[in-house]
């Protein structure tokens, strides 16, 4: 499996903006779709947005359309949230994932994704 770390939360005042990362490592990713995922306290794990192999195919949450932005760098092996304008509802634990069954198209489903990352806190301020 791939190994996951991702980095960049913190604390951002609503309006704001905040750039996730997550470096993979162990595997290239560059053959796999891969997603982003938050979880708030007290609730279930939440879709965001995901991509496929090339960053082509992209799909995102409608909470988050048009604030949020996913890409990937494959030669890096990094896959990246840009999230513009966030909003105290966003706040959560972010993870990423990686879903190595699917490559063309990228999926909505947390069963989908095989390897999680251990996820970084992002606080959203008002």
């Amino acid at each position: 499996q791939v190994q996951l770390v991702e980095s960049g939360g913190g604390l951002v005042q609503a309006g704001g903006s905040l750039s996730l990362s997550c470096a993979a490592s162990g595997r290239t990713i560059s053959g796999y779709a891969m997603g982003w995922f938050r979880q708030a306290p007290g609730k279930e794990r939440e879709f965001v947005a995901s991509l496929n192999f090339s960053g082509g195919n992209l799909v995102y949450a409608d909470v988050v359309k048009g604030r949020f932005t996913i890409s990937r760098d494959n030669a890096a092996n990094t896959m990246y949230l840009q999230m513009n304008s966030p909003k105290p509802e966003d706040t959560a634990v972010y993870y990423c994932a990686s879903d190595e069954t699917r490559w063309r198209m990228a999926g909505r489903a947390p069963s989908d994704f095989g390897s999680w990352g251990q996820g970084t806190q992002v606080t959203v301020s008002s």
